[in-house]
């Protein structure tokens, strides 16, 4: 089996209910915590051309309604998405997830049932 990387931020209750999921599956993950190490640029732009920054980055975060309006509106692009989401990494949805060369982002029982 491929490993199984969930990123995002420990005290996330999505991250911790995607945790225990696994862990009650007895499926080995390895987490990452992108708020303590961040996220590269390089992997965002993957993330980016296999799901779109639009999915990747969470207006609905605390971090996107603290920014300023002007802020928010200069996120016109991926450009822009990935450069936020460098400076900001508690901006990207939670989970996201890398399994079988794939990424998964948030929280969906049903589907990850599936995988």
């Amino acid at each position: 089996m491929n490993t199984i990387t969930v990123y995002g931020i420990p005290n996330c209750d999505t991250i911790k209910k995607t945790l225990d999921w696994y862990r009650k599956k007895n499926i080995r993950v390895d987490f990452y915590d992108y708020k303590k190490y961040g996220v590269k640029k390089e992997k965002l732009t993957q993330w980016c051309k296999e799901v779109g920054w639009e999915l990747l980055l969470n207006k609905k975060s605390t971090t996107w309604r603290s920014l300023s309006v002007e802020d928010q509106h200069l996120v016109t692009n991926e450009k822009m998405a990935i450069k936020l989401m460098i400076e900001y990494p508690s901006i990207i949805k939670r989970p996201v997830i890398e399994m079988n060369n794939k990424i998964m982002v948030g929280f969906n029982e049903t589907y990850f049932s599936k995988q």
